[in-house]
């Protein structure tokens, strides 16, 4: 724990009127595709957070040794998505059982984490949590680390907006879409009109 007091610190700025936070559900390509469509959602940057490393590279995350994750910051306005929300796709859209791995990419680069900015944030985070272990729709606890945003590090320009810009690559194709394809289906009252 005494690690995460000593991590790099990156300031935060958000434009008045919107809310910010950090998530992490596996590679990034799948959590900005799935975010980029909700309604409410103004903004998704890719990157890493939470590592002991300042302006780490892709491949120095790859090694697992950094102590980020792969996460999206998510820019959203409250007055038309809530928190709530927000964390319910989420947690719908990938496996917050899994230990440091989402299906084949496997790694503490891809652990399931919510980086909260305020007390708010935790409280929702945490009771969220907390409630859907005790429904039991998932068949094993949720591993989600919920933990106070340190730093943040955009990723390459090449990360950004992948799914969008790269649609029909096999990643995406097979990893990718499917996720997009269950918030259509599951989430359709929060999507944006127009949707890809």
């Amino acid at each position: 724990m005494s690690d995460k007091l000593n991590l790099p610190k990156t300031s935060l700025e958000v434009p008045a009127g919107l809310e910010l936070i950090t998530l992490g559900g596996g590679c990034f390509w799948c959590t900005e595709a799935v975010f980029q469509r909700l309604e409410g959602v103004e903004k998704v940057v890719s990157g890493y957070a939470g590592g002991i490393v300042e302006n780490p590279t892709y491949r120095q995350i790859c090694t697992g040794t950094t102590g980020h994750a792969e996460v999206i910051e998510v820019y959203f306005d409250p007055k038309k998505i809530s928190l709530e929300s927000i964390l319910e796709v989420f947690w719908a859209t990938h496996d917050p059982t899994t230990l440091n791995r989402q299906g084949a990419d496997v790694g503490p680069q891809y652990r399931s984490a919510i980086f909260f900015n305020d007390e708010k944030q935790e409280t929702v985070a945490t009771r969220m949590k907390k409630e859907l272990d005790e429904s039991g729709v998932f068949d094993k606890s949720i591993v989600t680390e919920i933990t106070p945003f340190s730093n943040f590090y955009p990723a390459e320009n090449y990360h950004q907006d992948y799914f969008n810009l790269n649609g029909m690559q096999p990643y995406c194709q097979f990893v990718v879409k499917p996720k997009v394809d269950k918030l259509k289906k599951y989430f359709a009252d929060k999507l944006k009109i127009k949707t890809n």
